[in-house]
């Protein structure tokens, strides 16, 4: 790796650092709900093209992300918090059998059908807390 490239690199890596130390708590959850997405696609697509080990990498970095969100999800903050806790549990065991069973499919499903629609929720609220209700 020439010196330039690594100093791109290190630049990169600084940049997120700094982003990730200074965005907000919602700003944080949709960061995760982005990441959690991206891994979602990685893995449908690895899995469609028979690379497990890609798979493998991408579908337990989500799962590290769906822990995250358990881990700081305050259950009791909120009446939605215990259904959404179930949900975490329920795409946690999901992933786990998408990385046991190789199927593209599912890994599309929890996708489609769970993550991306509550990344727009969470997204939608994050900016409708950023602007006040506007």
């Amino acid at each position: 790796m020439s010196s330039m490239t690594h100093g791109r690199r290190s630049k990169a890596n600084r940049y997120v650092a700094e982003s990730l130390a200074t965005a907000s708590p919602a700003a944080l959850l949709v960061m995760l709900y982005d990441r959690l997405v991206i891994d979602l696609q990685r893995a449908e697509q690895a899995l469609e093209a028979g690379d497990r080990e890609t798979a493998h990498t991408s579908l337990t970095h989500a799962q590290d992300i769906v822990l995250e969100l358990q881990n700081s999800l305050r259950v009791d903050a909120w009446d939605g918090g215990p259904g959404l806790m179930s949900l975490y549990s329920w795409l946690m065991k999901e992933l786990i059998a998408t990385n046991t069973t190789q199927d593209a499919a599912r890994a599309a499903a929890c996708r489609v059908e769970l993550v991306e629609p509550l990344a727009e929720a969470w997204r939608q609220a994050a900016t409708e807390h950023l602007t006040g209700g506007r």
